[in-house]
C-alpha cells in the first residue's frame, strides 16, 4: 500500500470516524435529556449516519485496491482541509 493510501486509511480511521462517533454520541446524550428532541436531531443523525457509510466505503475502496493515486490524493487533500477548517 503507497503512503497515500496508508495516510488516508488512517485520517478516515482515527480523525473522521471518530469524529462521526462523537457527534453521534452527542447528540444521542442531548435526546437522552430531553425526549421531546428526538425529531430535532432526525435529519443531523441522518446525516451523520451517512457520511459514516460514505467514509466506510472508502475504506472498503482502499482495502479492495479500487482507488487510484489521484483519487486518494484528493480525498486526503479535501479531508485535510475539512478538518482544518474545523478546528
Amino acid at each position: 500500500m503507497t503512503e497515500c493510501f496508508t495516510k488516508l486509511k488512517e485520517l478516515i480511521e482515527n480523525v473522521v470516524l471518530a469524529d462521526i462517533e462523537d457527534q453521534i454520541d452527542d447528540i444521542f446524550e442531548q435526546i437522552t435529556k430531553d425526549k421531546n428532541s428526538k425529531d430535532k436531531y432526525t435529519d443531523e443523525l441522518n446525516d451523520l449516519y451517512e457520511m459514516r457509510t460514505e467514509f466506510n466505503e472508502i475504506l472498503e475502496d482502499i482495502a479492495k485496491k479500487e482507488l487510484s493515486k489521484d483519487e486518494c490524493k484528493e480525498l486526503y487533500e479535501e479531508i485535510f482541509d475539512m478538518i482544518s477548517e474545523d478546528e
